[in-house]
């Protein structure tokens, strides 16, 4: 620490390079924190994915819907312990730019078959009791500023009800959850829907199967799958990690493509550091040579350049990353394309280690030719 202000008077030679090598990093950093919670986000519902879980849809596509009367057939089934239905409802809440997920559900087995969601007795009670009641993440209650008791119109964009073309629903309950738990659902009765829809009576979107043996959950889709061969209505089920992961590849491998973007940009970036360390080193060449004069050792010359590098680096970083961590844990990111947004401890550690290395790496090029450079030939350059 003896020698800390001389390294911070050093970065302070230039002040204008400073500040924007400082910025530079900084940008680069919120980049890699952004796409990272993004990709978190496009593989979140894979990682919480239950093994015990399979979802069944219609064979053709998902759009397409499925009978209620499957889901006692499936009830009957060797090795399934529980079943629930669900149904894309759409709808949208005081004007079209407020878009969410809203779905309907048989309340009781839905709570029962994702028990992720966590809400009181009390409100599964008051939601077991309301026709028209309906839970709402806690996102979505923060964001539209709804309470339990509040009575919500949601206009419809895909199930007219049959007076009008607005549905309304009262909150019976908020539910909260994990950081990997999507928050900004709204779920509301299915008998409701069934009820009060134009057409399509009895039919579900998909169903949520648990098993009682996981080992056996490729066995068990299939028995399920061949009980509707044949049908008007064939099914296809699959476990729910590779249902959503299947979901999340419709638009490609975006992991993939998002650390490839990363990549570019540190690269990118690492040869802008590099090249300005390069350039402040040798400014100071004769300086180098009076340190040298003075007593200092090559291998103390490199690491004070060294250090250099890495301050700047872990400044500029960690500002970075800070600034993307504050914003997800306050949801400033979320939104009901992408729900769950998490910067994960291990996103998060490797960014550190990255501004670390790539300190090292923009610095260990220059320091090691200051280390190498003789007290005369320093002292003889301007």
């Amino acid at each position: 620490m003896k020698y800390f202000y001389l390294i911070w008077r050093n970065l302070l030679r230039r002040k204008t390079r400073s500040a924007f090598t400082l910025l530079m990093i900084f940008i680069a950093f919120v980049l890699y924190g952004f796409l990272m919670t993004v990709r978190a986000a496009f593989v979140g519902g894979v990682q919480v994915a239950s093994a015990e879980r399979l979802i069944m849809t219609h064979k053709v596509s998902l759009v397409q819907l499925l009978p209620i009367s499957y889901e006692q057939q499936i009830r009957t089934t060797p090795g399934v312990t529980a079943v629930t239905h669900s149904t894309w409802f759409g709808g949208t809440y005081q004007d079209k730019a407020n878009q969410f997920a809203v779905m309907a559900v048989d309340p009781a087995p839905f709570l029962n078959m994702f028990p992720e969601f966590k809400i009181t007795d009390a409100e599964k009670a008051a939601w077991l009791a309301d026709r028209q009641g309906a839970i709402v993440g806690r996102d979505s209650a923060n964001r539209f500023h709804w309470k339990v008791g509040d009575r919500v119109p949601i206009k419809a964009t895909i199930w007219q009800p049959k007076q009008g073309d607005t549905w309304f629903f009262n909150i019976s309950g908020i539910y909260d959850g994990d950081k990997e738990v999507d928050k900004t659902t709204f779920y509301f009765r299915y008998d409701y829907l069934d009820e009060n829809r134009r057409g399509a009576y009895g039919m579900v979107g998909w169903y949520a199967i648990r098993v009682a043996d996981p080992n056996r959950a490729a066995e068990i889709g299939s028995a399920i799958d061949a009980q509707f061969a044949n049908s008007s209505a064939e099914t296809k089920t699959s476990p729910e990690k590779a249902f959503m992961q299947g979901f999340a590849n419709q638009i490609g491998n975006i992991g993939f493509m998002l650390v490839g973007i990363v990549s570019v940009v540190l690269v990118l970036l690492l040869l802008n550091v590099a090249n300005q360390m390069g350039q402040s080193v040798r400014e100071r060449t004769s300086e180098i040579g009076v340190l040298k004069t003075l007593g200092f050792s090559n291998g103390l010359v490199m690491a004070l350049l060294l250090a250099e590098s890495e301050l700047i680096a872990v400044i500029g970083g960690l500002a970075g990353l800070g600034l993307v961590y504050v914003l997800v844990q306050s949801g400033g990111f979320n939104n009901a394309f992408l729900p769950v947004f998490v910067f994960t401890t291990r996103d998060l550690a490797a960014g550190v280690a990255l501004c670390l290395a790539l300190g090292l790496l923009a610095g260990v090029f220059p320091a090691a030719a200051a280390m190498r450079l003789r007290i005369t030939d320093a002292l003889r350059r301007n």
